[in-house]
């Protein structure tokens, strides 16, 4: 990491702290040194402790953020004050910083429903005509077209991949396959691609500010209130943490 930035932990999984990652990012693209950049909060938290491949997978990422209200506010509990970093907030200053640019930096998007990932490229070249997105891949793939998807990174070596698979599919797959485009950037980067391609909608920014965007997602999808389940005992976690001061 650059000297800019903090190496802390939340339940015993690295966050690293910084004032821009898109600028430390963007250097990283410069350099083609490749990074695998994890969006943390407290459900992938959770996750890991029953999963030691997403646990290893954490820790072994160049770069792992705090996405989740839940992870500000363990922080906080510890007497810290940090500025959450919405995965798909980074990944966007990403997007609009590169395709500003005049060097190029092939992009790749993998994931969603079939046609999403298709429509949320063409609305970004839209937004951002010089942005050289190299190609699209839906995340239903067979394992046949699987192989072929990694042949074809092979080739075309792209320099940003962004994978939305959810968690733990992408942060395990990116773990597994980066070797494919070792001097990539790799970004899980869940339902992003539903977002960009007008396929559902963002929190209002209001509920954001207040760390209730989790409240929005559940309302557009139902089925992941198993999921969530695991907030409550991450807040249990984290209240046993500030008293012990682990």
């Amino acid at each position: 990491m650059s000297e800019a930035a903090l190496l802390d932990s939340v339940l015993g999984l690295p966050v690293h702290l910084m004032d821009d990652y898109t600028s430390w990012l963007r250097s990283r693209l410069k350099q083609e040194i490749g990074t695998h950049v994890i969006t943390l909060n407290a459900e992938m938290t959770m996750q890991a402790e029953q999963h030691n491949a997403l646990a290893q997978a954490i820790r072994q990422a160049e770069l792992v953020i705090p996405d989740g209200a839940g992870i500000v506010l363990y922080m906080l509990l510890r007497g810290k004050r940090i500025q959450r970093c919405p995965g798909i907030e980074l990944a966007e200053l990403l997007l609009d910083s590169i395709g500003q640019t005049p060097t190029s930096y092939p992009v790749f998007f993998y994931g969603g429903s079939p046609g999403v990932a298709v429509q949320a490229a063409e609305n970004w070249q839209q937004r951002s005509p010089h942005l050289q997105i190299v190609g699209t891949e839906h995340g239903y793939l067979s394992a046949t077209e699987v192989e072929k998807l990694k042949q074809t990174l092979q080739e075309i070596q792209p320099k940003l991949i962004l994978v939305g698979l959810g968690v733990p599919r992408q942060e395990l797959w990116i773990a597994q396959n980066r070797h494919l485009c070792p001097q990539a950037t790799w970004i899980g980067v869940g339902g992003s691609f539903d977002i960009w391609a007008g396929v559902k909608s963002r929190a209002p920014a209001w509920l954001g500010n207040n760390h209730l965007e989790w409240l929005y997602r559940l309302y557009q999808e139902p089925w992941r209130w198993r999921r969530m389940s695991a907030l409550p005992k991450f807040a249990g976690k984290a209240l046993v943490s500030r008293l012990t001061q682990v």
